[in-house]
């Protein structure tokens, strides 16, 4: 084949490989994502102050759907903690968008986007995590250049629905061998380039709309598995003699709520709050997109 047409191809692969040129959104469209974000930051700073943890609350705004020009936009109002639950999209949007973005996955974790997920410079956490398989890929695939080592958060299934991922919640003086535990020991013990931050959960929209009168049984029941979790390990006499870090300042973080349950689950003490249609408005079925 002539070097020439082979230098046109190489370039249009090229081309259809690379990100799509990031157009900024419309002023009125910034102005509202600013007006929403300010509005969820001031009900997140009120809800806090009558929060059982005394950690400041990271808001995390869920982008999924939306497109990057309106990531941008509440970027360029402070916005730094943003979450995302595909790994293509998580992958296109990284690749285009500022550095210090921190991101989060909070879709469903398969071991075999392990690899593509830890190739992100700035991903940050991963809230999803359910089985060692998927740590151990994770751990692996991290590159040696990263500094850091990458947030993961533990998925409980705290309404006990089939249809939600996540591992079985513990309660008072569970057995030492229950899942989560072993998980938990499995990544701090064999995962040193991986920080277990915490436990999420996404819990029943039931409990979601019930009155805020009401103690949200999800999140009491996530709560009642972070002590519990805490115990074990604290008293886990290998951990203690030289295993790995876990938590943030000698506690593990809970992610918990949602647009409709966010000041519930901080008021209950979340110490992450994850917020998509509250801040970018309704989105679009994936089909229409």
């Amino acid at each position: 084949m002539h070097s020439s047409l082979v230098t046109l191809l190489q370039i249009s692969r090229l081309a259809r490989m690379a990100p799509a040129p990031l157009t900024k959104t419309s002023l009125e469209r910034s102005a509202e994502l600013a007006e929403s974000l300010a509005e969820i930051r001031t009900r997140v700073q009120q809800a806090a102050l009558t929060s059982s943890s005394h950690s400041t609350p990271t808001l995390l705004a869920v982008s999924k759907y939306k497109p990057a020009s309106d990531v941008l936009a509440c970027y360029e109002h402070g916005q730094r903690d943003f979450g995302e639950n595909y790994v293509q999209e998580l992958v296109e949007k990284a690749e285009q968008l500022p550095v210090d973005i921190r991101w989060h996955f909070i879709g469903t974790l398969q071991s075999n986007k392990s690899k593509i997920l830890a190739s992100i410079p700035n991903i940050y956490a991963i809230q999803t995590v359910t089985s060692a398989r998927a740590a151990t890929a994770l751990n692996k695939a991290l590159p040696i250049e990263r500094t850091s080592p990458l947030n993961v958060l533990l998925q409980v299934n705290t309404s006990g629905e089939d249809v939600k991922s996540g591992l079985p919640p513990l309660v008072e003086s569970s057995p030492s061998d229950s899942e989560l535990v072993q998980l938990a020991r499995h990544i701090i013990t064999t995962c040193p380039r991986l920080r277990l931050q915490g436990l999420m959960t996404i819990g029943s929209l039931t409990e979601s709309l019930a009155s805020s009168e009401k103690a949200n049984e999800d999140f009491e029941t996530l709560k009642g598995t972070r002590d519990e979790l805490h115990r074990q390990l604290e008293l886990d006499e290998n951990l203690q003699k030289g295993g790995g870090e876990w938590g943030e300042d000698g506690k593990l973080l809970l992610s918990m709520g949602m647009s409709s349950d966010f000041e519930s689950a901080l008021k209950a003490g979340s110490d992450i709050v994850r917020v998509g249609t509250s801040i970018f408005g309704a989105r679009q079925k994936k089909s229409e997109i």
